[in-house]
């Protein structure tokens, strides 16, 4: 349970990252205009997907197949948990 609900706020976290910093991904570069913030989306997606890979790898022992279900639900749920960045970014301007 306390796995799932770390993994939920690191997945809030990673989908938020790019409308609070002005940097990639918070390390480096410059994020000037809107297509590079949603741009930083999909490498934060895909390092919370590795990241849960390798914690149901060391939770469970395996990791279970996933279908294009599984992303496809993680992606919408990925871009609803960077909705209060948006609006913190975009719509308070």
């Amino acid at each position: 349970m306390l796995t799932k609900l770390l993994y939920l706020v690191l997945m809030l976290f990673m989908a938020n990252l790019g409308w609070i910093s002005d940097k990639w991904l918070g390390i480096a570069g410059h994020i000037t205009q809107l297509w590079q913030r949603f741009a930083v989306l999909l490498p934060a997606y895909f390092i919370t997907l590795v990241i849960a890979y390798f914690v149901e790898q060391l939770v469970m022992g395996q990791v279970w197949p996933q279908g294009w279900e599984f992303y496809s639900i993680t992606v919408c749920l990925f871009l609803v948990f960077s909705f209060p960045g948006f609006v913190y970014r975009v719509l308070w301007k």
